[in-house]
Formats: structure tokens, sequence, C-alpha cells
């Protein structure tokens, strides 16, 4: 094996070759540090920590982020783990150290839930809706060589109970899979003051509290995960094991980080796209397709590729009874109430993707539900009076949010999930658990100025021209029929003594033709 020696508080990039072992070293320790965590992360490659040359369960760590927890004795001064690549590959990763003093507190040595007998480690899973992290729960400090106290037979402020566990999480640059960028960002988050500048808090845990966090699921956006256990008697802090997350697997060839479905979704954003300034039929297109996805989805287990044509057709059918529904019967109230609940829809969206989304009582489904339906239908109930206004502020704000979902199809924009966070909680009852916080970084502040630009832009533009037309366009139908029966009952129209457009057109045709004939000419006939 190769020996590795760590300087003291240092990041080390380490490289596992295949069939080795590499036992890293750390020397010339403080007498009056307590106990020593060694963490390593990789960005999608297994690594295993063990405390011994051979691997043994209880003793080692297998994991992308993986870390071990070292209690000195007295008179201890250095330090070894063993570093190993399992899965026959070669692996890179990056290795920190932190030392702690006998005041603060021990992260994981309370662990009743996990492999070893102390366990600093922040365990993630994930799946297209949500991202749970589980941490054991942490116990005060104590000095080389004492018993660690009791972990549950007392509940006073001397015992484990007083302890609070601030959860961090930290954004990687959008768009940004390179290992370097993740090497870069956990070591620059590695430790509690690091996290506490560049990281953000999300919420703070009491040692009553189950130590379980919910966050949305970003496909393709790195985050990392980080609680730190604080001590408030003693003023003292120490950081769990980092954990990162795609949400995505480097793996998959359907659905990996590097594709994430980019071609079904760049195909149907751009039909979407596209129809966009076909108003009342983009309207009725995506009222029907959500509305249908969502019951799809809840109700049977079929392909997703299936399920996203079905949706299309659906989509289709609506858009096409929406623009009849004008069209044949001049139904104005049908129109403002699809075209108005689009608005609400949208602006509802809007208010839970801010921090009103995060308060605690809209964590309740009956509340959150509540709320979302009031501000959907507040919205036609208050453009009834004014339907055209209605429809050309829909088309305006919805129109350039279009443009928005276009952009991310190609580029990530964390705006796409004004919608699909509510998508998410119609179809995971478990979703109103989640923190739903995603990064804004230059390129989502740059398509926030687009949507507000090309909102404003429409509506005035709009509002302009249809200054002197009607308040909403007529039936063509009905002015059809209208125009049809006013030529049959009005005999001072002209039009009323008149033939029709193709009899008198073939009346010029044969009055042509029988004065050619007449002069011994014969030419074709051109209408």
């Amino acid at each position: 094996s190769n020996r590795l020696w760590i300087a003291w508080e240092d990041n080390a990039n380490v490289n596992v070759n295949e069939n080795e072992t590499v036992q890293a070293v750390v020397s010339r320790i403080p007498l009056d540090v307590a106990f020593i965590t060694l963490q390593f992360h990789t960005q999608h490659s297994n690594a295993t920590l063990s405390y011994t040359r051979m691997p043994e369960l209880g003793l080692s760590l297998t994991a992308v982020d993986s870390g071990l927890l070292s209690p000195l004795i007295p008179g201890q001064t250095k330090l070894s783990w063993f570093l190993l690549a399992p899965d026959g590959d070669s692996v890179a990763g990056t290795g920190v150290i932190l030392p702690y003093t006998s005041s603060d507190p021990v992260p994981g040595a309370c662990n009743l839930e996990f492999g070893l007998d102390i366990d600093p480690n922040i365990y993630l899973h994930y799946n297209i809706f949500e991202t749970t992290i589980h941490f054991a729960p942490a116990n005060i400090g104590y000095s080389r060589g004492s018993n660690p106290p009791a972990c549950d037979t007392e509940v006073g402020e001397n015992t484990r109970w007083r302890l609070r566990y601030d959860i961090y999480q930290y954004f990687l640059p959008e768009s940004d899979l390179s290992e370097q960028s993740l090497i870069t960002s956990i070591q620059s988050v590695a430790n509690v003051q690091t996290m506490r500048e560049h990281g953000t808090r999300v919420m703070t845990l009491s040692s009553n509290d189950k130590t379980e966090v919910v966050f949305s699921s970003i496909p393709g956006q790195g985050v990392i995960y980080s609680v730190i256990v604080r001590d408030p008697v003693l003023n003292t802090s120490s950081s769990y094991i980092p954990v990162h997350t795609y949400a995505c697997s480097f793996s998959s060839t359907l659905d990996g980080c590097d594709t994430l479905g980019k071609w079904d979704n760049q195909h149907w954003v751009k039909r979407v796209f596209l129809q966009g300034n076909v108003k009342l039929f983009c309207m009725g297109f995506g009222f029907a397709a959500f509305l249908f996805f969502v019951l799809i989805t809840r109700t049977t287990k079929l392909d997703y590729d299936i399920r996203l044509t079905l949706t299309a057709v659906i989509g289709v059918v609506g858009g096409v009874i929406l623009v009849m529904s004008w069209w044949r019967f001049g139904s104005v109230m049908s129109c403002v109430v699809a075209v108005g609940l689009m608005l609400g829809f949208l602006i509802s969206s809007i208010v839970f993707f801010t921090p009103v989304g995060d308060i605690q009582v809209f964590r309740s489904n009956v509340v959150f539900w509540v709320t979302f339906s009031c501000i959907v239908v507040g919205v036609p109930l208050f453009f009834v009076r004014w339907p055209r206004e209605g429809n050309i502020t829909t088309c305006g704000v919805a129109g350039a949010y279009a443009v928005v979902l276009a952009v991310n199809a190609y580029i990530y924009t964390s705006l796409s999930y004004i919608t699909l966070n509510i998508l998410k909680r119609f179809l995971n009852d478990n979703f109103s658990k989640a923190f739903t916080d995603v990064p804004f970084q230059d390129i989502d502040f740059i398509m926030i100025t687009v949507w507000v630009v090309l909102g404003v832009s429409g509506i005035v533009l709009q509002f302009y021209r249809e200054r002197t037309r009607p308040f909403f366009p007529p039936s063509p139908y009905l002015m059809w029929l209208q125009e049809r029966e006013r030529r049959k009952t009005n005999v001072l129209d002209p039009s009323h003594h008149t033939s029709s457009l193709p009899s008198r057109l073939l009346a010029r045709a044969r009055q042509l033709t029988g004065r050619r004939e007449s002069a011994g000419e014969c030419t074709p006939l051109l209408l």
C-alpha cells in the first residue's frame, strides 16, 4: 500500500488505483484535540474509508461522500486510516481532516441506526421529486480517555438534548457537471466556518426533532448539504460530513446527468413555444394537457413517453374545443374562464415559488391547496368585467414565460421550477415536506429581465393595437350567419339582387366566350 501524509488541517487530492490501498496518516496532533474526522469525496465513484487495512463491517464505510470519526486517547499524537477503491476501478477525490476539542459536540456519537459506532455521515436518497437526508444524533463533547456521556438516560441541560442542528445547502455553479467544480466547492465548504460563510442555512432542528430533512430535487444541479451541530451552552460547534448530489445518475444511458431527457424536453417545449402565439388554442392546450397529465400520472403506471404523447393529444383536443367554443358559438365566458385560470395558476405558482412557499403553515396540504386555489379562481373572477384586458395580460405574461421555458430546454434556469414545483406537489403526496429552494445565479436574473421586458412590451403593444377594436373578437361563424340573413331580408341591399360570386363568374365567362366565338377566336378562359 501507499502511505499518504496529510498536513494538519489541510485538503489533499488523492488518486487510488485499482487494487491499491492508500494509508492516510496524520501526525503531530496537539494534545488539546479530542477527536478528528476524515472525509473523502468523489464526484460519482464509490470509495471505501476504513479504520483497518482490511475493511470490516462496522469499521468501514463505502460511499461517494464518506467520513470517519476517531476519538483520541491520552498522549496520542499520530493517527491513520485506510482508503480503497471497492469497484475495481481507480478513484480520484479530495480528502479533508478536521480536528475538534473536548468542548465541541461529537457528530453521530449517539448513533443507533447506521453501521458505524460513531457515524458523522449524512445519508442521502433522491428521486425525481425529492431529496432526503438522514443523520445520526450527536453527543456533547468529552475529553480524551473519559467515558462518553450517556445519550438517552437523561434529558436535562447537561445532556445531548441541548444540542441544535443547523441544516445548510450550497449550490454548485449552474449547468456545471465538472469534477473540478465539485472538488473546489467541497473544499470551500468542508468545515464549520466556511459553510457558514458560503452556504445557506435552511432550517434548525432541536434534539427532539427527527433527524431527517427533505428538499426538492433539481436534476442536473449540483448541491452540497451539510449539518452543523451546535452546543448553545458552550457556544461550540462541529460539522458532519458534507454530502452532494446532482439528483441524476452519471452511469445511466437513458436519463443520465449528461442527457436528462433533453431531446424530449426540447421537442415538446418547441411545440409549446410555437403554439404560444395561437392564443386561445395555446391556453386550451396548456389547461387540458396539465390536468390530463396529473390525472394519468396519479392513476396509471404507463411509461413516461406514452404519457407525454397522450398528454399532447389531449392538449390539442382541449385547444380545439376552446377555439371552437368561440368560433362556432361565440362563447366569451368559456374563453375568459380558461384564460383567467391559466393566468391565475401562473400567478399563484410565482407566489409559492418565493420564500412564502417555505413558510411552515403551507406544509399542510389543506392550507396550501385552499390558498393556491383561491388565487387561481380569483383571477378569472376579477377579469370577468374586462375580458379583453384579461386575455391580453395572460398572453403577455404566459407567452413571455413560454420563452423562458424554451431557453431552459438548452440552458438551465431555475425559473422552470415556478410551475414544476406545483406539478411535483400535485403528483407526490410527500412533497409538502420538501424545501423548494433553488439556486439564483446570473442566468436566472437575465431570464427574469427577459420575461419582464417581453411581457410588458407584449401587453402594451396589444393594448395599442386593440384600442379601436371590439372589447372581444366576435364569433366568425355567427357573423357569417348574420350577414347571410341580412342579405336575404334586406331588399335595399344591391347584393340581394345580385347572384352569388360563382354564378357571376360563370355568366361573365359565357359572355366573354360568346364574343370571341363570334369573332372567330379561340382563347383560354382566364378567371
